[in-house]
């Protein structure tokens, strides 16, 4: 059974930086395209970024780019979500995914197992 444990989260002033860690464990993780995703009280779950099974260069929502960025370590079964220059409107709950699929995609739908999710506030 493949698990993802996301942590990191808490609570930053605006303008700050947190870095979010997703442990995977129980499937082959160096097969896996990593996703990152968040949920805002009363919105959808959104498409934040993802990165190929290799560490490739990953890809971002139109939002966070040039703020946030995702890494890996195939050795350690971790992915990592370095998030900079935060604001109000990145509270949400961040959760992290992996695929199977050999193709890119932001949908939810595409993404196989899901971790729980951490909280991140940002206060103005």
């Amino acid at each position: 059974q493949v698990q993802l444990v996301e942590s990191g989260g808490g609570l930053v002033q605006a303008g700050g930086s947190l870095r979010l860690s997703c442990a995977v464990s129980g499937g082959t993780f160096s097969s896996y395209r990593m996703g990152w995703f968040r949920q805002a009280p009363g919105k959808e779950r959104e498409f934040e970024g993802a990165i190929s099974w290799s560490g490739g260069i990953p890809y971002y929502e139109d939002s966070v780019k040039g703020r946030f960025t995702i890494s890996r370590d195939n050795a350690k079964n971790t992915v990592y979500l370095q998030m900079n220059s935060l604001t109000p409107e990145d509270t949400a709950v961040y959760f992290c995914a992996a695929s199977t699929r050999i193709t890119r995609s932001t949908y939810t739908q595409s993404y196989d197992y899901w971790g729980q999710g951490t909280q991140v506030t940002v206060s103005s």
